[in-house]
């Protein structure tokens, strides 16, 4: 409901007499600011700036070859650092996981075994938590924002469900080996390395899969999901041959590996909890989409990886889901054409794919008019709202993404969050977005209260630099109208987050 109290003379003021009102030199077209905001989570003044200086051709070669850690700001780097999964070697986590659980076990009394059931669940909520922490302080911070966006649509495609097993204490390896290295490099090398991974390998249930033991739940969600997708030509054959192709491929958490045959330790590859145990695999040949696959161990995985990443239906495939990201919506045929084309022509690229898209016709034709989802929403919000400003706790954007449905590593099933604009945009989804721009325009919400409670002070002044330079020039006269209505400047701020020129990008 629109407020109908005037807007405050002190406020008023603030935004006739702004020294930001009259720098039309200095807006963005819309057509670049649509296309920035798609391509990042969000504008904030560092980005605009370096658009500026880049241009659109520049600013996206930048992103397309990103930098790393390194380029955050000191005191983001600092606050990632201080996290214990930054700190610590993935397996010592999983070692003082499995620790707890054995203590349970012969615990001797039920006060004994509560309290170490709570210790273990403490551990892993830790473990999870600090991840989502980590992802989050990249994606407000990192200049790198097209691999930021990347390593979410990753994770997405090849999602694994912290709430199963022991994944909350392997997740955070997952994202940081298997995928965000990966993000903007060549497809076969980001398949290899989730194929590899202890997290997948426990989520789809391939550490059970053996020799006289089959277990096809993985290879086929790498056909149907991570690679050619359904109907796409591959037969129930090539399932199962796939499936054992990945015999032998499983986890260790102990330090030591596993018991093998003296003749089979030539075979034996162990990385961390990752462990190719040759013992549990079949060494018959195979054949897999047409192809021989002689029984050689290990070598098989690669080989195989090869095999799904240059298949026709691979690219398609894997090029439509990144088009319908976003686009935010089913893309054209032509652009998913042109993409797969380019696919096949770099030996599955993905910075030359994501290039060939985001600078399509297609691509601009979509820009403006697609919902955002619930991690745009929020990241750009906060990214507008604070401009650069350190968030210290996460928690409340945590929680905002579990009160939108869009938790990080929070799909029960392996097929990843809808991608398309119509998934996000319900009338609770309605509700939950007013909270949370109420939220974030009345005050800090928590975000900069510190580890030991104390409460920090920040307020969101968003008649700033940044909303004149970028937002103003295009806000309509239905907004403009419900803005000018506002009673204080925290009413004004919720109205402009929850605008249609803010909920769409």
């Amino acid at each position: 409901m629109l407020l109908t109290r005037p807007l405050p003379a002190l406020v008023l003021a603030s935004m006739l007499l702004s020294p930001y009102a009259g720098a039309a030199d200095a807006a963005l077209p819309q057509s670049d600011l649509d296309w920035l905001q798609r391509v990042t989570w969000g504008v904030d003044a560092a980005t605009v700036a370096r658009y500026h200086q880049l241009g659109r051709a520049g600013f996206l070669d930048e992103q397309l070859h990103p930098q790393g850690d390194e380029h955050l700001p000191a005191a983001v780097k600092q606050q990632i650092a201080a996290l214990d999964i930054t700190r610590q070697n993935p397996l010592n986590y999983e070692a003082q996981y499995r620790a707890l659980n054995e203590q349970q076990k012969t615990a001797a009394s039920d006060v004994d075994k509560q309290a170490l059931q709570k210790a273990r669940n403490d551990l892993g909520n830790n473990s999870i938590n600090q991840a989502m922490q980590r992802h989050l302080l990249r994606a407000l911070y990192s200049p790198d924002q097209l691999q930021e966006r990347m390593t979410w649509f990753w994770l997405n495609h090849f999602s694994v469900f912290s709430g199963k097993n022991n994944l909350r204490t392997l997740i955070p390896d997952y994202e940081e080996s298997a995928i965000r290295p990966h993000a903007l490099g060549h497809f076969r090398d980001l398949l290899t390395a989730t194929m590899e991974s202890p997290a997948m390998l426990v989520y789809l249930d391939n550490a059970q899969n053996a020799a006289g033991h089959i277990n096809e739940n993985y290879a086929r969600e790498i056909m149907e999901l991570h690679t050619m997708g359904v109907n796409s030509g591959y037969s129930q054959q090539d399932v199962q041959e796939l499936a054992r192709i990945l015999t032998g491929l499983g986890v260790n958490f102990n330090a030591d590996n596993s018991r093998v045959k003296p003749e089979l330790m030539p075979f034996l590859v162990r990385d961390g909890a990752f462990e190719f145990n040759p013992q549990r695999h079949d060494f018959g040949n195979k054949k897999f989409l047409g192809h021989d696959i002689a029984g050689k161990g290990f070598a098989e995985i690669n080989q195989v990886a090869a095999i799904l990443a240059s298949q026709p239906a691979t690219a398609r495939f894997v090029s439509r889901h990144i088009a319908t990201y976003f686009m935010a919506q089913t893309p054209p045929e032509s652009v998913v054409d042109d993409m797969a084309r380019t696919w096949q022509h770099t030996d599955g690229d993905m910075a030359a794919v994501l290039k060939t898209l985001l600078t399509s016709r297609e691509f601009n034709a979509s820009l403006g008019k697609q919902f955002k989802d619930p991690m745009a929403y929020t990241l750009s919000a906060l990214r507008l709202a604070y401009d650069g400003r350190q968030i210290i706790n996460l928690r409340p954007e945590i929680n905002w993404l579990y009160g939108l449905g869009e938790p990080l590593y929070g799909r029960l099933t392996p097929d990843g969050y809808p991608l398309t604009a119509e998934a996000w945009s319900s009338s609770g989804q309605m509700v939950k977005r007013f909270e949370i721009a109420r939220a974030i325009g009345s005050g800090n919400a928590g975000l900069f209260d510190q580890p030991d409670g104390t409460k920090g002070t920040g307020f969101p002044m968003l008649t700033n630099r940044l909303y004149y330079q970028v937002f103003d020039p295009y806000v309509t006269g239905n907004t403009r109208n419900a803005l000018s209505q506002a009673n204080s400047q925290q009413e004004w701020n919720m109205l402009l987050l929850s605008s249609p020129e803010f909920m769409y990008d």
